[in-house]
């Protein structure tokens, strides 16, 4: 019988304090993997799609807000900021360059973003089929977008007002042509439908036409029915007709506006000087982020302290399990001892049986840890588009598999010690 197979059949002799210890080992290490896999993706999201942007300035309100609806497209947009405003912030001399977006709609939970050509740059993408957006109507899709909603080149589609997906007030009388889609780059660009902003200013001011003047944005957005009201052509707008080009730019507005710095100092004076002498406000995505991360890793850190715990909790566990049989198994152990067994071997024995629960308890905490994430995928998937479906963690896991071997070896360091020094004549005397 190898010691492998002694070392089996002494944890099957304790089914009880087997299980209890596994239980906890796995529990522990299924904390711990299934948070660093969500950190990594989550920080990883966090880094592809703030795409260098400096600052997002939008309507005042919430910073965390604007940036989530600005960047992330998980939150609802904090209001409307005037044309006008955003053309003198344009031209300030600390602003190397701005790209304009108007939200306000969706098509099955994908939103339709009205922008200019830059914004598909920022997150390198790059044509598929087709072309980018020329004129009004026209659309670039994102290769998620293409793929779930089964659109193609020259497909037509029209657009749902808000960003809920089961919206019933759809914009009949206007209609979107596909025609460009862009390869996948695992950034924000894969679930978004590009245009220009005339395209989202003509539709919300016909709706706001349809339904009157006296709308409260901010009422609206918070009932998950947000309304644009009056969004225009900016940049590359396509084209609108005279009495558009006419109209005071005083009415027209954009949702928000992604800014450039052209030198440090922007990140000195800018922000300040427009939250302290506009009605917009500025947000700093990195320090948004790094706010909303901050508090986001005190759970984290907290949870990964209490898993570490129960992995401590499970290695004293099988040190008082060992420690305990070897008063059950000192005559089987002087036994072997007798028909030839070396004192390397005791203690090869009862170290395997601590190894083995701690390998057995890795990967059934592994296992458990993959499943979980699946989860979390599925519900980040159908809620936000996000996928979460990076199952591999090789760093992280190569670590935890070399600690979880050290605590199985520590913790039956002791009873195999003991188990060496097991005295055969006084042993078989009793």
């Amino acid at each position: 019988m190898t010691l492998f197979q002694i070392s089996c059949k002494n944890m099957k002799a304790k089914p009880l304090s087997t299980t209890l210890n596994l239980i906890l080992f796995a529990t522990g290490i299924f904390i711990i993997s299934f948070l660093l896999l969500i950190k990594n993706q989550f920080e990883d999201h966090i880094e592809k799609n703030i795409a260098g942007v400096n600052l997002v300035v939008g309507a005042k309100g919430s910073p965390l807000q604007l940036i989530l609806s600005t960047l992330y497209h998980v939150d609802y947009p904090t209001g409307n900021i005037p044309l006008s405003d955003a053309e003198k912030l344009k031209h300030n001399p600390l602003v190397k360059r701005t790209i304009p977006m108007a939200l306000g709609d969706n098509f099955q939970g994908y939103r339709i973003v009205g922008t200019n050509h830059d914004y598909a740059g920022l997150y390198g993408g790059e044509l598929q089929k087709g072309k980018l957006w020329e004129k009004d109507f026209d659309v670039t899709i994102g290769s998620k977008v293409a793929r779930d909603a089964g659109l193609n080149l020259g497909d037509h589609f029209v657009g749902v007002h808000g960003f809920m997906a089961n919206g019933t007030d759809k914009h009949m009388e206007f209609k979107y042509t596909v025609t460009g889609i862009f390869k996948e780059t695992g950034s924000i660009l894969d679930q978004l439908i590009l245009t220009n902003i005339g395209s989202v200013w003509k539709i919300h001011r016909h709706h706001h036409h349809h339904e009157g003047e006296g709308h409260d944005h901010l009422r609206e957005a918070q009932e998950g029915e947000y309304h644009e009201g009056e969004v225009h052509g900016y940049y590359n707008a396509g084209e609108l007709d005279e009495h558009h080009h006419e109209e005071a730019d005083t009415t027209r507005e954009i949702t928000s506006l992604l800014v450039f710095y052209r030198n440090p100092m922007g990140a000195v004076s800018l922000p300040r000087m427009i939250n302290k002498n506009t009605n917009m406000q500025a947000a700093s995505p990195v320090v948004e982020m790094n706010r909303l991360y901050a508090l986001l890793g005190i759970g984290i850190h907290s949870a990964n302290l209490i898993a570490y715990i129960i992995i401590l909790i499970s290695g004293f566990s099988i040190f008082i399990s060992l420690f305990n049989s070897m008063k059950e198994r000192k005559y089987e152990l002087a036994l072997l001892r007798v028909l030839g067994g070396g004192k390397t071997k005791l203690f090869a024995i009862v170290v395997l049986e601590g190894l083995f629960i701690a390998i057995l308890g890795f990967f059934v905490g592994f296992v458990l840890s993959r499943i979980g994430m699946l989860f979390i995928s599925g519900y980040t998937e159908n809620n936000f588009h996000y996928s979460l479906n990076s199952l591999v963690n090789l760093k992280d896991d190569l670590f935890l598999f070399i600690a979880a071997l050290a605590v199985g070896f520590l913790s039956s360091l002791l009873p195999a010690l003991k188990a060496m020094k097991t005295d055969i004549s006084e042993t078989l005397s009793e």
